[in-house]
């Protein structure tokens, strides 16, 4: 059953299995705010099992722009487009936050953004292949973040 996330009253609904559930409740919420204000986009999410096709192209962008595989179970994914963007988030157990942003124009950007729950450890598949910076955030606490740019075709 899809959800809106609410960026004003924080809610773990769908998050409560993670170790960092509130942290990571704070850091889905930042998006949804983000989307909110920047887009006019009202950011739904739904369980994983219900978004197989979402979850499943994130992580074969991992797999085959940089042989990663996520070990921890993902809770929750979307997907959407905005003004010529399509976005897909997976929120994972562990407390992971994973954004693809692919722009439909030849040319544009695209980019898979990692982004770390206040609390949690950087998982092993990521720890020795990024530099995440930190940002701090009214809903999420400390958030860290990386990314990487996409150079193949999805």
């Amino acid at each position: 059953m899809p959800y809106v996330v609410d960026f004003t009253n924080v809610s773990t609904v769908g998050l409560q299995s993670s170790p960092v559930a509130q942290a990571l409740a704070g850091l889905r919420a930042n998006e949804a705010r983000y989307f909110k204000n920047k887009y006019d986009h009202t950011f739904t999410v739904e369980p994983a099992g219900d978004a197989a096709e979402v979850v499943d192209w994130v992580h074969r962008i991992l797999k085959e722009e940089r042989d990663i595989v996520i070990g921890a179970a993902p809770l929750e994914a979307t997907a959407f487009e905005v003004d010529g963007i399509r976005m897909a988030y997976v929120f994972y157990e562990s407390g992971l936050s994973i954004n693809v942003m692919y722009t439909l124009a030849e040319g544009g950007k695209r980019a898979v953004g990692f982004k770390l729950s206040d609390g949690m450890e950087i998982p092993d598949e990521l720890a020795t292949r990024f530099k995440f910076a930190r940002q701090k955030s009214k809903l999420a606490g400390t958030i860290r973040g990386s990314f990487f740019v996409i150079k193949g075709e999805y």
